[in-house]
């Protein structure tokens, strides 16, 4: 879950971490509201998942409420990097006197939490770390273990931040630390990490991204998810419950299992198609669970066929079919679908869509020849 960053800066501040007094805005009257109870000067910021708001214009200061009003009109509705604007972040400006990077991700190969500490932040950050590599202190941190102010102090001086700002910062490595990990992030990170004129130490910006598969020990995780600029096939699959991401080509794909369907896509390039999108409808394939995966797929007009690729496990064969053939009575489909069946009982699954075979449903033994089916159909014409 990548979050924006009102809502990383709450989860961060939940944890400690000073952040600027901010509100999130929809329209401009909330924006000079929330300007007029924060205090003038203050910056408005589009609230995008992408980096390069402040060059593509989408950061603005107001000094008062008339240019409040103007610069929050201006950034809501325009579009960074292909997202729209649809919600704003009005803040108290802040100078900062020294900016520094920092992250903590997971790097998978040491199988350790990675830290990285920099003292050049802010906007060219990724051109310091292209140009200027040793300008970014990496640390590794064992994940049975917290951050100690040792460690962090020690960092704090790999890094070259000394004076009256490494003592705050390496406190603050700490707390992040303790966020990242309490919050079961993938990613957290904050530039600029600000010391500004009065000597506090801030996280002015924050990058947070939650591993999605830790969602079910964090119920409050629902209220930071950020919809508005999902795409709508992605929308819908998730109020339906199902992972879903889409993609470009022209064959609907469902299966159960990440893995299945991530060799499903491979095996429909391989055969010279290309995917709509991949869906996994998880471990079972139960008719409520098929019928709103095809209402998903089904709902994409780039899709021209369906192929649905299911290996029964627990789940058996003949109970599979059954779900698939109650759900394609529900679905009105728009493109041909083609079945590929396999795994416990799948003689019994095959008989029965073999008895309900059609110019609409196609039933094939392997994935091969299923993709190659379902390929085929795809190439012949639009759907009807």
């Amino acid at each position: 879950m990548d979050l924006l960053e009102h809502a990383g800066k709450r989860v961060l501040a939940a944890h400690g971490v000073p952040v600027p007094v901010g509100h999130v805005a929809f329209d401009v009257d909330q924006a000079v509201a929330a300007g007029d109870a924060i205090g003038y000067p203050v910056v408005v910021k589009a609230q995008v998942p992408v980096g390069g708001r402040g060059k593509a214009g989408g950061i603005k200061v107001a000094n008062d409420a008339a240019e409040l009003a103007v610069a929050a009109g201006e950034v809501l509705g325009m579009s960074i990097k292909g997202h729209f604007v649809h919600r704003i972040w009005v803040e108290e400006a802040l100078t900062a006197a020294r900016e520094i990077y920092f992250s903590f991700t997971f790097d998978r190969a040491a199988k350790l939490h990675l830290g990285m500490l920099s003292g050049r932040g802010g906007i060219d950050i990724e051109q310091v770390a292209a140009e200027f590599p040793e300008a970014i202190h990496r640390f590794h941190v064992n994940p049975l273990e917290r951050l100690s102010e040792a460690e962090a102090t020690a960092a704090v001086e790999a890094a070259g931040i000394t004076g009256d700002a490494a003592e705050p910062v390496a406190g603050m490595l700490v707390k992040l630390y303790d966020a990242y990990t309490a919050e079961d992030a993938e990613l957290v990170e904050v530039n600029p990490l600000a010391v500004v004129a009065d000597g506090r130490v801030l996280a002015m910006d924050a990058k947070v991204i939650l591993d999605d598969n830790a969602a079910w020990r964090h119920p409050g995780w629902e209220e930071w998810r950020y919809v508005e600029g999902l795409d709508p096939r992605e929308r819908s699959a998730r109020e339906k419950g199902l992972t879903y991401v889409g993609l470009d080509g022209s064959v609907g794909i469902i299966g159960n299992g990440a893995g299945l369907v991530m060799a499903t896509l491979d095996v429909v390039a391989q055969v010279g198609g290309r995917a709509a999108n991949f869906l996994d409808v998880g471990g079972g394939a139960a008719a409520d669970v098929i019928t709103a995966a095809l209402e998903v797929v089904n709902a994409d007009p780039a899709v021209r066929a369906i192929f649905v690729n299911i290996f029964g496990g627990i789940t058996r064969g003949e109970e599979v079919a059954n779900g698939i053939v109650e759900a394609l009575g529900r679905v009105e489909l728009h493109s041909p679908i083609v079945v590929r069946l396999d795994g416990t009982n799948a003689e019994e699954g095959r008989a029965i869509l073999a008895s309900h075979e059609s110019d609409r449903l196609v039933s094939r033994p392997t994935m091969l020849e299923a993709a190659r089916t379902a390929v085929t159909l795809a190439a012949s014409g639009p759907s009807s």
